[in-house]
């Protein structure tokens, strides 16, 4: 593969971990809502161990994904990891702060007791999908650093290459109002995945029934602020780069001329979002469908793959610099050596083996549906 492919393909990857972080928030969503969906502290602890089975595939996503651009796209991590660090601190300590309340919540000598570690767990459910959609959505907006590579050549031991631009570190993403509507969107698209798992993974009625009725009052919102943010991305200027000269200006349209040029994305843009919307609309009309969650998740997957891949292909700035325009990140300019990512590409052949592993371990803890028999066991949370 030559260096031009190799960067393309890394990008796809890290694309792709992106997507299925996006499908794993349905931990968080159904943790947002363990108050609405269970009516009494059994049916909460239905929900709880039902998303206590999968939190660790959430957590181990989200590592993998910032692993993978620490290894494909250095700059890019040191950049908004080093530089947004309060965004990123916040988000991985709602992340921490779940873990715990896993493990403590109905243990003995607990003196919070399990309402205050329910509470933990719906601070990560609004946090965690709200902070990471509207993290994600600097890749169409935009975000304040600058980036000098001439830093390199003073002779420092230790040399700043990139800065953040004013002193809030990341938090003035969400003084951006479209960005704060793409991490509604993924809020709420949290919600919606997890109400549709619950309904598939808890086998009882009440809250099947609940969830159904949530489900509607959940969906409607992120459709329109997903509509919104799409219609409002296709129609704004966008970041290109000229892969000659690698100078980065402003172009209109540039998102939906991407759509147009990779006619291929948006294929699987218009599957993932036909696909979603048919695991929503077939669990709120009938009353006997419970795998909502398969059409839907898969179809997340695609929507935001495509988003993702149309924000760093076709010559296109993803992490573009409101203090700096020449400062965006590229693919291009920000990626790896040659040499690291043809060794990390062959590391990459082991991927398809690892999904196998956590398809094989999903179907083997969900071979059972849970019931309030589970709760009597001694590995119930």
């Amino acid at each position: 593969m030559t260096y031009e492919c190799l960067q393309q393909y890394w990008w796809f990857l890290v694309s792709l971990l992106g997507a299925l972080l996006v499908f794993l928030m349905f931990v968080q969503g159904a943790n947002s809502m363990i108050f609405s969906l269970g009516a009494n502290d059994v049916e909460r602890r239905l929900i709880v161990n039902s998303t206590g089975r999968k939190w660790e595939f959430t957590f181990t996503t989200l590592v993998t994904f910032g692993g993978a651009f620490f290894a494909s796209f250095p700059l890019f991590y040191s950049t908004s990891f080093g530089g947004a660090y309060w965004l990123w601190m916040i988000i991985l300590f709602s992340f921490v702060l779940q873990a715990v309340s896993y493990e403590f919540q109905n243990k003995l000598g607990n003196l919070l007791g399990a309402r205050t570690f329910q509470w933990c767990l719906i601070a990560n459910g609004i946090l965690g999908p709200l902070l990471l959609g509207g993290a994600v959505a600097t890749f169409f907006n935009g975000s304040n650093f600058i980036v000098s590579k001439d830093n390199m050549l003073d002779g420092g031991l230790q040399p700043v290459i990139s800065s953040w631009a004013n002193a809030s570190h990341g938090l003035d993403a969400l003084l951006d109002p479209w960005n704060l509507i793409l991490g509604l969107a993924v809020f709420f698209l949290a919600r919606v995945l997890g109400i549709l798992y619950i309904i598939n993974n808890v086998n009882d009625e009440n809250i099947r029934c609940r969830g159904s009725v949530r489900l509607v009052g959940t969906a409607v919102p992120f459709v329109i602020l997903f509509v919104a943010f799409v219609v409002r991305l296709v129609l704004k200027d966008g970041y290109a780069y000229d892969p000659i000269t690698g100078v980065i200006s402003m172009e209109p349209m540039k998102y939906l001329h991407n759509l147009c040029d990779m006619w291929y994305v948006t294929i699987v843009l218009v599957v993932g979002v036909v696909a979603v919307l048919y695991g929503i609309i077939r669990t709120i009309v009938s009353k006997t469908y419970i795998a909502g969650i398969w059409p839907a998740g898969i179809g997340t997957v695609l929507t935001v793959l495509a988003l993702l891949l149309c924000a760093g292909w076709n010559n296109t700035a993803f992490y573009p610099s409101n203090a700096d325009l020449q400062s965006s990140l590229t693919i291009v300019n920000s990626c790896s050596s040659e040499f690291t990512l043809q060794v990390m590409s062959v590391v990459s052949i082991l991927v398809p083996f690892v999904l196998a592993y956590i398809i094989y371990a999903w179907y083997s803890i969900d071979k059972k549906k849970l019931d309030k028999e589970e709760l009597l066991t001694d590995e119930a949370y």
